[in-house]
């Protein structure tokens, strides 16, 4: 060990546990492989803490963890630890053994986390769980209330039925609402670090949501607990509504993990834009062969009100409708159509009865004949009535996947759903698209089947919503933010643009917020495996030159990075394509943004489509300074792709 190392320790322990600590039996720390990360586990006072380092800075203040199971409770009346240390390229780790239970702690280099680990044997359950992060109130955050109008009291239990799916405040932690609680990741600024909370491999347990109940600069932790009587309801009864839950959070059965609980230290709002961590912490592939899994975008019909022009057939959800769909998206070589809400019998969650316009069988044999996938949409209700079952038998029609939808909870029978759903497509060779979800975490590692999630508050909105809503700003808080999870669903690709103050909600021909350009650099500065391009075919059909360069961007990549940005202000981000294509996208909020890079390589020439000054888009050929500079000028809710090759590249 370095001595850098141990005095970076040594500070750590003086600082967490004051001049008081007790011996280093009390005290274990995980330095990070290149010694900028170290988490600190303490319990000299008997009850467990945790806190993290960047540089030997504090960034996370002492903060408690526990565990209260029906077996006894973790984390606090402490004695001995037996500390077991692992040493790995991606992190370093320590496993500290206690009376029935351990805590592993892992360093990375871009962030830590802890979990803890059950050795009880047999039934059991978990009453609750303390997950502290500990900051000061000044301390501000980007955070994610869940969609509610509190009241004059703190009702959590209200609001763990929620889409997931809302805009970003910026407010000081003394600041937040007490009254109402918190999805992740959320961000908070430090003493000029940026600190996100994550979670990572919730499984068989509920998801972790924040809130500041004693209104200081302690986040704490809230969880939905396990559901007693669910019964059919709400939208087209697709969903399933909580009625009354059971007095505790999970039901366990012997020995287990259970989530990680971790935050992502990083020195700069770029940095959070290139996090792994989630993913990291995520268990490996549980498949034992992949190769079927074909990422790729989306023809989709539900956004544009299935708003075809110019047609000799009735327009709506049939089979003439979807032909041609599947037909435009063979022509551009988009590997999938979807079929959105429609397709089967309303009202009924039964994914059996299929209206009598829609042949499943024929469509799906007419899209594979001419090289398209079929995804199938489905309400939450009438997929878990027989996963298997349907997955089995629209697999055997043709059929490429399932999107699924109006999930709204994370507790531990929904994250069960979330789980059995994408092993059991993954059987029968089915992609799913989670919608209506929460946030991914590392289910798309264990199972990269689970291609894409929503979890965001995306461009469906812009259907009913008013100008007085930024999008602009939130299109660029989510790439430091949200995607810190994982992929999203964010539906991106409208062909009818306008400035805020110009825009207006319409659902049968909605439009944008911001330019054509801010909506193409969508598909590669978002991670989305799986792209909805979300007009109509015949929008996108008026304009071939910019539908083919669409149509060509990848929608997985060999190696991204972020190259400058500021939260809720502009993000620039460059992709490497599998062939060596590197594609640099930037997007800009309401205030637009000019951008100046050099870059680290010597480009070819290339293509670019920027925003007009004059309004719309313009494409042009892109000749490089000599070294390799880029400088484009992003309108207000303005956005660029440019396209080019490595003049350097080795094959």
């Amino acid at each position: 060990m370095s001595m850098r190392r141990v005095s970076l320790i040594l500070v750590a322990i003086l600082l967490c546990f004051s001049v008081d600590a007790r011996p280093p039996k009390d005290v274990v720390g995980v330095m990070s492989p290149s010694d900028r990360c170290l988490i600190v586990l303490g319990w000299s006072d008997g009850s467990l803490r945790w806190s993290a380092y960047g540089d030997g800075r504090e960034v996370v203040k002492p903060s408690r963890l526990s565990m209260t199971t029906t077996v006894g409770t973790w984390g606090e009346d402490v004695g001995r630890g037996r500390v077991k240390r692992v040493a790995s390229d991606d992190y370093n780790a320590a496993v500290v053994t206690f009376d029935g239970y351990a805590v592993e702690l892992r360093a990375y280099d871009e962030g830590v986390a802890y979990r803890f680990i059950s050795m009880a044997e047999g039934r059991y359950d978990v009453v609750d769980e303390v997950a502290e992060f500990t900051f000061d109130m000044k301390d501000k955050a980007w955070i994610p209330y869940v969609n509610y109008k509190p009241d004059a009291t703190s009702d959590y239990a209200t609001q763990y039925y929620t889409s997931f799916e809302n805009v970003y405040e910026h407010v000081s932690l003394g600041d937040i609402d007490w009254r109402r609680l918190i999805f992740t990741p959320a961000v908070v600024e430090r003493d000029g670090w940026r600190v996100a909370i994550v979670e990572s491999n919730l499984e068989e347990y509920p998801g972790m949501f924040l809130s500041n109940r004693d209104s200081d600069g302690i986040l704490d932790t809230e969880f939905a607990p396990v559901p007693d009587v669910v019964e059919q309801g709400d939208y087209n009864m697709l969903q399933g509504v909580v009625k009354s839950r059971k007095e505790y959070i999970a039901e366990c059965d012997g020995r287990r993990t259970f989530p990680w609980r971790g935050v992502v230290i990083a020195e700069d709002d770029r940095a959070l834009v290139d996090s792994r961590l989630v993913w990291l912490l995520a268990d490996e592939c549980r498949l034992a062969d992949t190769s079927w899994i074909k990422p790729g975008k989306v023809a989709w019909e539900w956004w544009n009100d299935w708003g075809l022009e110019g047609v000799d057939f009735e327009v709506g959800i049939n089979n003439q409708t979807y032909k041609y769909y599947i037909d435009f998206a063979s022509r551009y070589g988009i590997e999938y159509v979807i079929l959105d809400e429609g397709w089967c019998v309303k009202g009924t969650a039964d994914l059996m009865q299929v209206v009598p316009e829609i042949d499943i069988r024929e469509l799906a044999t007419y899209a594979e004949e001419r090289g398209v996938g079929l995804i199938l949409w489905a309400g939450y209700w009438a997929m878990q009535r027989d996963i298997e079952g349907l997955c089995k038998h629209y697999s055997e029609m043709g059929v490429k996947g399932f999107k699924v939808d109006f999930l709204d909870r994370d507790d531990q029978a929904m994250v069960r759903f979330v789980y059995d759903l994408a092993a059991i497509a993954a059987r029968y060779e089915l992609l799913v698209d989670y919608h209506g979800v929460y946030k991914p975490t590392g289910l798309q590692r264990t199972y990269p089947n689970a291609i894409n999630f929503e979890g965001v508050h995306g461009l469906e909105t812009m259907k009913w919503l008013g100008a007085e809503h930024d999008q602009l700003k939130y299109d660029v808080t989510i790439p430091f933010v949200r995607a810190l999870a994982g992929p999203m669903d964010y539906t991106p690709g409208a062909m009818r643009n306008a400035d805020r103050g110009e825009y207006r909600p319409d659902y049968s021909r909605p439009m944008s917020q911001g330019t054509r350009c801010h909506q193409l650099a969508m598909y590669v500065v978002y991670e989305q495996p799986l792209a909805m391009l979300c007009d109509s075919p015949t929008a996108y059909e008026r304009e071939p030159e910019y539908t083919r360069f669409l149509a060509e961007i990848p929608t997985t990549w060999a190696s991204r990075r972020c190259l400058s940005g500021e939260i809720g202000e502009y993000v620039v981000v460059e992709c490497v394509a599998d062939d060596g294509t590197v594609y640099i996208a930037g997007l800009a909020g309401g205030e637009g943004h000019d951008v100046a890079l050099s870059l680290d390589f010597i480009p070819t020439e290339g293509t670019i489509y920027r925003d007009n000054p004059a309004g719309g888009y313009i494409c042009e050929s892109y000749t490089f300074e000599s070294d390799g500079g880029v400088n484009v000028a992003m309108a207000p809710g303005g956005g660029f792709v440019l396209k080019c090759k490595r003049a350097n590249i080795e094959d």
